[in-house]
C-alpha cells in the first residue's frame, strides 16, 4: 500500500532493467491489441489519434504480461497485488487531441487547452454531464511502452493539487455515510478545485521512456498534453499501460490518506 506521499503528489521512477523486461513484454500485447479491428472499432477516439483502450492489455491480477511480472522498485512500492484489473492500453498518434465522438466544443476546448485535465473516479452522468464519485483507486501507475520526442503527448500533472482536490472531497462527503458518496454530486466543488490548482500549483509535463514510471496519487489532477509539431514517434505512437485498483480502504481512510 503506498501512503506518505510526497508533497508534489507523485513518484518518478528512474530507469530499471525489470521495469523495461515488462514493457517489452506489454509493448508487444499492445501492438497486437492496438490493431485488432474490434478493439479498434471499440476505442479508436478522436478522429484517430487517441485509443483509449480500457482494461484492453491483458495483465494479470499480479500486473504480470506475457509471464513477466511487475518487479523492480515499481512492484517494491506498491506491494503485491491480487487484485489488479487488465490494464489501460492508452496510446496517442500525430495529431491528437482531434474531437471525440459526442464531445462539445467546449470538452473540446478544454481537451486541447488544459489537457482533458481529471481527477480519476469522478464519472460524468447525464445531461448536462454532472460528476459523481463512482470509482476510488488506491493509485495511478503509468508505464510507457514506446520510444517517443518529449513533445509526443506526455502526461502532464499539477504539482501539488491531490492535497485541494482531496481536501474538496472531504468537504463535500467526509461528513457523509460511505454508502451515500456515489449519489452525491459533486461537480460544483469538483470544478472549484480544479480552477484553483490551475491557478495554484505548477502544471508539470513528465516525459518518460519504457523502464522508467509514474506513480500518482488518486487525487492529483492530471492529463495528456497535446501532440506537438516537430514530435517524433514510432508507427505505434506514444503507448502507455496504466494501472489504477480500486482501493481495498474504507471510504474513511481512503479519503484522509498521507
Amino acid at each position: 500500500m503506498v501512503r506518505n506521499w510526497p508533497d508534489c503528489g507523485f513518484i518518478r521512477f528512474d530507469w530499471n532493467a525489470e521495469t523495461y523486461r515488462w514493457a517489452q513484454a506489454a509493448r508487444k500485447l499492445g501492438q497486437d491489441v492496438a490493431r485488432d479491428p474490434e478493439m479498434m472499432s471499440t476505442w479508436l477516439q478522436c478522429e484517430g489519434t487517441w485509443f483509449v483502450g480500457v482494461d484492453a492489455l491483458p495483465s494479470d491480477p499480479h500486473g504480470a504480461v506475457d509471464g513477466v511480472p511487475l518487479a523492480g522498485p515499481v512492484g517494491d512500492r506498491i506491494g503485491p497485488r491480487t487484485d489488479l484489473h487488465p490494464a489501460q492500453l492508452s496510446i496517442t498518434y500525430p495529431g491528437y487531441p482531434r474531437p471525440r465522438r459526442g464531445e462539445s466544443d467546449a470538452a473540446f476546448r478544454y481537451r486541447r487547452n488544459r489537457d482533458a485535465a481529471h481527477m480519476d473516479g469522478l464519472i460524468a452522468e447525464g445531461t448536462p454531464k454532472r460528476r459523481f464519485l463512482r470509482e476510488r483507486h488506491d493509485w495511478i501507475l503509468g508505464l510507457p511502452l514506446t520510444e517517443t520526442s518529449p513533445a509526443a503527448s506526455p502526461l502532464v500533472v499539477w504539482s501539488g493539487s491531490h492535497h485541494i482536490l482531496q481536501q474538496a472531497m472531504i468537504d463535500v462527503l467526509g461528513h457523509l455515510p460511505e454508502t451515500d458518496w456515489p449519489h452525491v454530486d459533486i461537480t460544483d466543488v469538483y470544478q472549484a478545485a480544479r480552477k484553483r490548482a490551475f491557478d495554484d500549483c505548477r502544471r508539470i509535463p513528465l516525459f518518460t521512456r519504457p523502464g522508467e514510471a509514474v506513480l500518482l496519487n488518486p487525487f492529483t489532477l492530471h492529463g495528456v498534453a497535446p501532440w506537438r509539431p516537430g514530435a517524433t514517434a514510432s508507427r505505434d505512437g506514444r503507448m502507455v499501460a496504466y494501472l489504477r485498483p480500486e482501493s481495498p480502504d474504507s471510504g474513511a481512510i481512503w479519503i484522509r490518506q498521507k
